[in-house]
């Protein structure tokens, strides 16, 4: 009787990778369970591997992906025998997390630095076996008492409410990323009270009044595409990371010397659909190709320096950054009359809050103002 060739058991969950228009490999996973197919993407990506920490980065992400493979197996397994349980959020928490910073490769390097740390701590906190589906209002609340009462790894002295902010936001950005993946049904930070959450200590958000831009604009800058760049922000509002990264094939002309930009923030990763101004056009250079820069700027330490210096020569005796330029934006905006929702799209906010503090900034003013008279007539 002839020999039946041996027949492999086909794997229940395999990898794969799929190519991206932009270079990127999205990884995936597939099912085979009961002759049914089942495909979930896992959104993390293997990226182009340019320099060794690309290298350390896809294997991190790739180590991540195989563990939720295991994971997946386990889950099969345990259905196979009569255990039925929903696997979403069932993923390691420190899994998820570390797939969650894979896909910000877009995002500002700032942004990405902060999104590691902010996930060191929440491991320092809850430990490695948490999974997402052990993240609740009580794990959120712990978490934010952590960060409260831990100090910072290099000064060993407290971290600011500021930092302790911003590590939070970055930790409620994830969660919200899981929501949106189907990992997870609703965000457990927004189960939290306002006495839950930090309220961080409230910062002086520096602007340039009318006159002092008029004043900048007068005064010479050591290097004329630092000086169009800041001006341009002035008028148009774009962060530095997002100035950088402008090219040409981004802003579209409409025409009667106004023009339209499209960018992916690189902060925020949002889409932004941006109308400029004839002002804001007047300090774009002479026009290249599409993928050619706007603006070819230095390293931030240079851009401070020369920030710096270019205001003290203009008489301006603020502490002014290139963000300062954005920051000018926003009050500009609202104080010639431009209503609130209006200027929160325009910055590209998420939430209308952050730009409810410049609105305090233009009430305080206007009480300044109004003040000026008391004490000058007699009765």
């Amino acid at each position: 009787m002839a020999k039946q060739a041996k027949r492999t058991a086909k794997e229940p969950v395999r990898i794969r990778v799929r190519q991206l228009a932009n270079g990127n490999q999205s990884i995936y996973l597939d099912y085979y369970s009961e002759g049914v197919r089942e495909r979930e993407f896992l959104k993390m990506y293997l990226i182009p591997e340019r320099t060794p920490l690309d290298k350390q980065q896809n294997k991190d992400t790739w180590n991540a992906a195989q563990a939720i493979r295991a994971q997946r197996i386990t889950d099969l397994n345990n259905g196979a025998a009569g255990i039925k349980r929903d696997r979403r959020g069932d993923i390691l928490l420190s899994e998820y997390l570390n797939g969650h910073l894979a896909t910000l490769d877009k995002l500002a390097p700032s942004t990405r630095k902060l999104t590691a740390l902010m996930i060191a701590k929440v491991l320092e906190y809850g430990g490695e076996k948490v999974r997402l589906r052990d993240v609740d209002k009580e794990f959120c609340r712990g978490f934010v008492n952590y960060l409260l009462a831990t100090g910072n790894a290099y000064t060993g002295k407290p971290l600011t409410k500021c930092t302790v902010d911003n590590y939070f936001t970055r930790f409620t950005f994830a969660m919200n990323q899981a929501v949106r993946g189907g990992d997870i049904d609703s965000n457990p930070v927004h189960a939290l009270s306002v006495a839950d959450k930090v309220k961080p200590e409230s910062n002086t958000r520096e602007y340039l009044t009318i006159d002092e831009v008029q004043r900048l604009i007068e005064s010479e800058c050591r290097y004329s595409d630092l000086k169009r760049a800041f001006m341009f922000s002035c008028f148009c509002g774009l962060r530095l990371s997002d100035i950088r990264a402008l090219t040409w094939g981004a802003i579209e002309d409409t025409g009667n010397g106004a023009a339209r930009v499209a960018i992916t923030q690189q902060k925020t990763g949002e889409t932004l659909y941006l109308d400029l101004s004839t002002e804001a056009v007047s300090w774009l250079p002479v026009r290249g190709g599409a993928g050619d820069h706007v603006f070819n700027l230095g390293c931030c330490s240079m851009i401070s320096h020369n920030v710096a210096k270019w205001a003290a020569a203009a008489g301006i005796t603020k502490h002014v950054t290139f963000h300062t330029a954005r920051h000018t934006f926003a009050t500009m905006m609202l104080t010639l009359g431009a209503d609130l929702y209006t200027t929160s799209k325009l910055l590209g906010h998420t939430n209308i809050q952050t730009t409810q503090i410049y609105a305090k900034i233009i009430d305080s003013k206007k009480k300044e103002a109004v003040n000026l008279v008391n004490g000058i007539f007699k009765h």
